[in-house]
């Protein structure tokens, strides 16, 4: 958030059934707040009348991308918020007024931590991957049911669709899950033809899959998470974004340890999925783990995590410039750990 001053404040706590609103203007903090059936045709008239530069907050949740594409052109800016951090909702009474009316005081006084959200081309790409990656879930859960299944009548797991169980009511539990796990494989390959086919579309994603271990599926997650790497300040933050790292806890002179950030799941799998795909092979990221390993005596786990570190920045510098990743262009220090290497 900036610090620039609106003329209005505004908070929504949006459901199914009502919208609570609550208004803060830049002369008065007297809160004005209403409650009534939830309508974003009349929600988007509300804002629209209002004279003067606006800014709306709105917490995270299921219908917060909705609400950004529909209101984005009715306010100045839009907030949505980290619910986590939004402590003052927890205290007192509780009711969707009472919501609305804390949020637009911490909207005023600056408090909140926003949530990246955007309209942008790549919206279509996040719900691609967010479709995928249930259905992936699913396919999981159907599979383990039927390995399970299997065990439990004495096989081995691994047996093909023809098998024969023998009990009635186990065979018609077994035919029913081989359709649904067929089903899903059939499945799963349209939506690896579509990210094909989005990696033909979108440069972005072209130039993530150059890099070490990313294949096109972890290359269009990568671009529909990350959507602009100008989100982020330095390579540091990104790294606390994608769960590569931890953050020191400092009172008082005295340092209470190392924790994870809250972090970008979907990012830390993806690089971690891709050093281990990148590792034995010839490229720039396993001559780092190598050297890791042999030169600077590191074992095995942290020179991975060091991997995993290195692929992510490597991951943002190609978004931020634009091209494929170029592994002939090495710094001095690269150049310097292959000589090295070489003599071993």
């Amino acid at each position: 958030m900036e610090d620039t001053i609106y003329d209005h404040y505004i908070a929504i706590d949006w459901s199914v059934k009502n919208m609570a609103i609550a208004r803060m203007t830049k002369k008065s903090n007297k809160i004005t707040t209403i409650d009534v059936p939830s309508d974003i045709v009349e929600l988007q008239t509300y804002l629209k009348n209002l004279k003067g530069t606006k800014i709306l907050a709105i917490e995270e949740t299921t219908t917060s991308q909705w609400l950004y594409t529909e209101l984005k052109d009715y306010v100045d800016e839009i907030v949505i918020c980290d619910p986590h951090r939004n402590k003052l909702l927890n205290e007192g009474a509780k009711t969707d007024k009472i919501d609305a009316s804390k949020l637009v005081q911490l909207l005023k006084a600056g408090l909140m931590k926003e949530v990246y959200h955007t309209a942008d081309k790549f919206l279509y790409l996040r719900r691609v991957v967010s479709g995928y990656e249930d259905m992936v879930k699913a396919g999981v859960r159907l599979k383990n049911q039927r390995y399970a299944l299997l065990r439990a009548c004495g096989k081995n797991g691994d047996e093909k669709d023809d098998i024969n169980l023998g009990s009635k009511g186990e065979q018609f539990v077994l035919e029913c899950l081989n359709r649904q796990i067929r089903a899903y494989e059939e499945e799963k390959k349209g939506y690896e033809e579509e990210f094909v086919r989005l990696g033909q579309k979108y440069p972005e994603i072209r130039h993530q899959k150059s890099l070490p271990g990313i294949g096109i599926i972890n290359a269009v997650k990568i671009v529909s998470r990350v959507v602009s790497p100008y989100r982020f300040s330095e390579k540091g933050h990104y790294l606390s974004y994608s769960g590569l790292i931890k953050l020191e806890k400092v009172s008082g002179g005295r340092s209470y340890g190392r924790r994870s950030p809250r972090y970008c799941r979907q990012l830390k799998s993806v690089y971690k999925s891709g050093v281990l795909a990148a590792i034995g092979g010839n490229n720039t990221i396993n001559d780092y783990y190598e050297y890791l390993i042999r030169e600077e005596g590191y074992p095995e786990y942290q020179a991975r995590n060091k991997a995993c570190r290195r692929l992510a920045i490597l991951s943002l510098g190609v978004f931020r410039s634009g091209k494929k990743y170029q592994p002939h262009k090495r710094s001095k220090d690269a150049i310097k750990r292959e000589k090295v290497l070489s003599g071993l």
